[in-house]
């Protein structure tokens, strides 16, 4: 069992998560984070840290995001590590209500030259 990112993440990318992650499991995409499965080593500490309530042990997601679990073990094998928590977007608030943001989501790893 893993942790996930789940839906909530879109669009607002907030990384005070990463702060607390001991192993460096967490990898990011353009404007979402998830969770690399074969790193998470099930702490929990993550969970709790996130502002918008983005983060489910494996077992507990939410049916209608089921779907990220495979998503997370996917892009985690194409996006970078990100170990040191940064800035939200500045569009973290407007979306951080929104719900259905699936639509919204870029599968492209973060690129720091884009900023």
């Amino acid at each position: 069992m893993a942790y996930v990112v789940t839906e909530p993440c879109i669009k607002c990318k907030f990384t005070d998560c990463v702060s607390q992650c001991p192993v460096g499991c967490f990898r990011e995409g353009a404007n979402m984070l998830v969770i690399d499965p074969e790193e998470c080593i099930n702490c929990n500490l993550c969970v709790d840290e996130c502002p918008v309530g983005a983060i489910f042990p494996e077992e507990e997601i939410p049916e209608k995001w089921e779907d990220y679990i495979e998503l997370n073990e996917r892009l985690a094998t194409q996006w970078p590590e990100i170990l040191v928590p940064k800035e939200p977007p500045t569009s973290a608030d407007e979306f951080r209500e929104i719900d259905e943001k699936r639509h919204l989501l870029e599968e492209s790893a973060w690129d720091e030259s884009k900023v």
